[in-house]
């Protein structure tokens, strides 16, 4: 399996083109998470004693690229010695260069700046289920997923295992299968308020004055030999809380048709 080196990272990208395009990105974005609406970032000292390779970050996903931009300031920060702040945007001089993430091939494909986003480390996969905006059922390509093991052996990786924006979308299932396979330290973050501060794209700030969350939990505790897939996939689902059990909404609808049950037989 390919390894990085001191000029390039495992899929070859030169590092002197990822640093540029990481500052370039990074000033460019820094207004939106520190200026325009203020990001608040928790639980980095989650990452301070991670080691550089075979690290997954897995998170719910609201915008195509805020979202991401976002965990590259926040590790970047955190690689110079900056915790829960981004405040100083220094560190994006020595930014955190061997992070990848998992994207939609067809996503990344579409205009300039998501084609420059992917030389920054995106890791693109074709979905197995939707395309195009139509519903289809193909197989898994098996050189994504060794792309994905791949950068998983030469740095930090981030997922969003439900493979889309919506919110309380079912997780993928081949997101526990890596997990089972692979068997990486497991990162699980929270998001919030970046659907309301930026557009679905996330290259345009929608409202101003939010104040949009991101939470680095401490590592899932996952018993790589006798649980199943299933079961860390709910693990998962649990801890970045995209179950139906945190579906406020979903919970109140399903009290408002109790109470008028209960008011039907009462009558």
């Amino acid at each position: 399996m390919a390894k990085k080196n001191i000029f390039t990272d495992a899929f070859g990208t030169p590092y002197f083109l990822k640093r540029f395009i990481i500052f370039i990105l990074g000033i460019v974005s820094y207004r939106r998470f520190n200026g325009f609406n203020k990001l608040r970032i928790t639980g980095t000292e989650h990452l301070v004693d991670l080691p550089d390779s075979n690290v997954l970050f897995v998170s719910n996903h609201q915008t195509y690229f805020a979202d991401v931009a976002a965990m590259y300031h926040a590790f970047c920060a955190v690689n110079n010695g900056y915790l829960d702040t981004i405040k100083n945007p220094i560190y994006l001089l020595n930014p955190k260069i061997d992070f990848y993430y998992v994207a939609a091939e067809e996503t990344m494909n579409k205009g300039i700046l998501p084609k420059i986003f992917k030389i920054a480390g995106a890791v693109t996969v074709k979905r197995t289920w939707r395309a195009e905006g139509k519903n289809v059922n193909r197989m898994v390509d098996l050189t994504e997923v060794d792309n994905i093991m791949k950068a998983l052996d030469n740095g930090w990786v981030a997922t969003f295992p439900q493979g889309t924006t919506s919110a309380f979308a079912q997780g993928r299932r081949g997101t526990a299968k890596l997990v089972k396979n692979q068997r990486p330290i497991v990162i699980p973050i929270k998001i919030n308020g970046f659907r309301r501060a930026f557009d679905k794209k996330g290259l345009r700030v929608k409202v101003t004055g939010v104040k949009p969350t991101m939470e680095f939990k401490a590592p899932l505790d996952i018993d790589y030999d006798n649980e199943k897939a299933p079961e860390i996939l709910l693990k998962i689902m649990t801890a970045i809380e995209q179950t139906e059990d945190f579906n406020v909404l979903h919970n109140y609808d399903e009290e408002l048709k109790a109470k008028k049950l209960e008011k039907d037989s009462n009558n």
